[in-house]
């Protein structure tokens, strides 16, 4: 291992962010009952211009109001280019309470926008006396926030988790498609043909790239990378898909844009009973190896050594994280 020690962010279960506009106060206590690890309340995308001020005074009032119970609740901004940012913030932070988790910041750019909002945050926290640090969540959904994405990560320790926004990152690199997530059909491999001259196609995942960089930023920095939406809320069989490969890749969770897909993020992104069963045997073999002086031994045909431990301990964590209790409390400010 390096010299150099990475301090992970706060934990927090983030298998599911859930998606709720605060133009639709009606959804709020459902919201609150629901299964997702995470609800961030919407100042942004999914309100429309002249209803911000309402929206934004709907969250002040569920903050207040709303039993949240143990759960993880953030809201997310207006982007740092528009005039209803910095009242969001001030607003929300002075007028909410302490039940605000988590500030979501979208469409970061540069590690300077990251620098401004943590500075912001901290005047209002030290002005009001808030007892706990807001964390921030940053949504990578640009050209420019990919190419500084390494920076951003480093910007604040403020900062838990780097959020893959694939519809705006789409737009902005001008990929050709309007779906938002999944794979293209435009987007794959011609295989050479067999000896009856015969060619097959396959499709590729448009979006391995961009995952892959945002997750080697967000861990090499001690973050959460999350993947975002998918579109296609009524297509479970593809949500899951592309929850599937953005976890083979290291993400940590995925939001849900419709409640229907709180329950699928929660399945792929949690260890299986076939997994965790797994990783306890390779503790257990690894354990009575030490005891033998050895640093490896095999299992099942397979070798195994302190970076298969490594593996393993981090599914039975993420597992006593889920079910709770003295070694894997869910974390709430």
């Amino acid at each position: 291992m390096s010299f150099a020690t990475i301090t992970p962010a706060r934990p927090r279960l983030n298998r599911s962010e859930l998606a709720v506009p605060g133009s639709r106060p009606e959804l709020f206590e459902k919201a609150a009952r629901s299964a997702a690890d995470i609800v961030f309340l919407d100042c942004e995308d999914a309100v429309a211009p002249d209803e911000k001020p309402q929206a934004r005074r709907n969250i002040i009032q569920a903050l207040r109001d709303v039993d949240w119970a143990d759960k993880t609740v953030s809201v997310r901004i207006n982007g740092l280019d528009t005039p209803y940012m910095y009242r969001d913030v001030v607003d929300i932070l002075e007028q909410g309470g302490p039940r605000l988790d988590l500030i979501m910041i979208p469409k970061v750019g540069t590690a300077a926008d990251v620098y401004a909002l943590d500075m912001l945050v901290t005047q209002i926290e030290t002005a009001t006396a808030r007892a706990d640090p807001l964390g921030l969540e940053l949504i990578i959904e640009t050209a420019l926030g990919m190419a500084n994405v390494e920076a951003v990560a480093a910007a604040s320790r403020r900062t838990e988790s780097l959020h893959f926004g694939v519809a705006d990152y789409a737009a902005s690199i001008m990929a050709r498609t309007t779906a938002i997530g999944g794979p293209h059909p435009d987007y794959g491999v011609l295989t050479d043909a067999d000896e009856d001259g015969r060619r097959a196609y396959h499709w590729s995942d448009m979006w391995h790239h961009a995952i892959a960089r945002l997750v080697v930023a967000a861990r090499a920095n001690g973050l959460r990378p999350i993947d975002g939406p998918f579109g296609d809320f009524r297509d479970g069989d593809g949500f899951r898909a592309q929850a599937r490969r953005a976890a083979a890749l290291g993400c940590e969770g995925k939001w849900a844009i419709h409640p229907s897909q709180i329950a699928l993020a929660n399945d792929v992104y949690s260890p299986s009973q076939q997994e965790l069963a797994a990783a306890e045997r390779i503790l257990a073999a690894m354990e009575a190896a030490q005891a033998d002086g050895k640093g490896a031994v095999t299992l099942d045909g397979r070798l195994i050594d302190i970076a298969s431990i490594r593996q393993a301990e981090m599914l039975v964590a993420k597992a006593k994280q889920i079910a709770g209790g003295p070694d894997g409390q869910k974390t709430s400010n």
